[in-house]
């Protein structure tokens, strides 16, 4: 009689055990991660990340940021192979290679605004696109944005282009008297304003050559002065405005001299190139420069003196192909010992550097623009040594 009880107790434990069986199979399961790490990767830290790394793989694989702003990526690229190959742009329609060169750095401007473009249409393939110009940019300009200047120097030499309409001659000769320039050349001289210059620079100058339009002014004996044929017949420009007929074809824009310093002969050019202009028509008109730039060439290859220093407006950057033949042979001071671009025109916001300073058998120390004076162009200045 005892085992019934029993018998009867045991029944509702063994029809209930397979649930209580399951129930703590389940309790465990849901433990394993905590007890037994790496168990479950459902729920432990390396799910996780693997998670991730999956969601990572499918953003990244994932078309349309690569399909977005194909307009903006084929910009990119065309800007970076106009700055990579702007020496093969042809010359022959309207000058367009001369053009792009005179403003080759300011082309690194599209690069914010097309990356402005990029990021706004969430564009992974323009921004991979765009490390084209940037790296092409940095290339050709990257060296110029640091300080290359060195203390010291044996001369000083200003160049200055100082406007055939500049309403104040007299103060800008003294200006420039004040700048401390050992050599100071002047370009766009005219009849009316030559007198101004002379008086006001004699007294911190005794040695003086003028040229037609261009002048030398010295603190150092000058000698062997003659004048340099830079072919400007048929002249334009402002200075052609207060020239008569016969003046414009007679008047020298070239002259050479030799500069007796401590350290032996220094041979000076001072030169002013011919204008250059843009017409929508015809483009950029720089026929009279490019021409002037070749003699001034030639002139600068039979010099004898391995000392050469050549001051003036050349109407042109150094990147332009015009003056392939004076760069071969010619050194920027601007690029060598500058600190930046150093742009010289126009004088009230200035965009490019066409008035240089130019060396041979010397070594630039430092170059630098001084401040505006009444011309329309910034004077430029170098400091040189043996």
């Amino acid at each position: 009689m005892t085992t019934t009880p029993q018998q009867d107790t045991q029944e509702p434990q063994d029809t209930q055990g397979p649930v209580a069986v399951d129930a703590r199979d389940t309790a465990e399961a849901g433990r394993g991660g905590a007890d037994h790490p790496g168990t479950d990767t459902r729920g432990g830290g390396s799910g996780a990340w693997r998670a991730g790394i999956q969601r990572a793989i499918r953003a990244g694989s994932h078309p349309e940021p690569w399909k977005r702003g194909p307009v903006l990526a084929a910009l990119a690229l065309l800007l970076g192979l106009l700055m990579l190959l702007h020496a093969r742009i042809p010359d022959g329609m309207k000058n367009v290679g001369s053009l792009v060169e005179t403003f080759l750095p300011w082309f690194g401007l599209f690069v914010p605004v097309l990356l402005a473009g990029a990021l706004r249409r969430r564009s992974a393939s323009a921004v991979v696109a765009l490390l084209l110009p940037v790296t092409v940019w940095l290339n050709l300009f990257g060296g110029v944005l640091s300080d290359k200047s060195h203390p010291g120097g044996d001369l000083t030499v200003v160049s200055h282009n100082v406007g055939a309409g500049n309403p104040d001659p007299a103060g800008t000769a003294r200006d420039l008297a004040a700048s401390g320039a050992d050599v100071l050349a002047l370009e766009e001289l005219t009849t009316q304003a030559r007198g101004a210059y002379e008086k006001g620079l004699a007294k911190a100058y005794p040695y003086h050559t003028v040229k037609g339009t261009v002048g030398l002014w010295s603190k150092r004996p000058l000698s062997d002065t003659r004048t340099v044929d830079v072919a400007m017949l048929g002249m334009a420009g402002p200075l052609a405005e207060h020239l008569s007929a016969e003046e414009k074809a007679a008047t020298p824009r070239a002259l050479r001299t030799t500069v007796a310093t401590d350290q032996g002969p220094l041979a000076v050019y001072v030169a002013h190139l011919g204008s250059v202009r843009v017409n929508p028509k015809a483009g950029l008109s720089t026929s009279q420069r490019n021409d002037g730039a070749q003699k001034l060439g030639k002139a600068v290859a039979a010099e004898d003196n391995e000392r050469v220093v050549l001051l003036g407006d050349l109407n042109g950057t150094t990147d332009d192909r015009a003056f392939d033949g004076l760069t071969s042979q010619l050194r920027s001071a601007q690029e060598t010992a500058g600190d930046g671009f150093g742009f010289s025109w126009p004088a009230g916001f200035p965009v490019v550097r066409i008035d240089q300073i130019l060396v041979r058998g010397v070594e630039p120390q430092s170059s630098w623009v001084l401040p505006a004076t009444g011309s329309d162009h910034l004077p430029v200045a170098a400091r040189i040594s043996w």
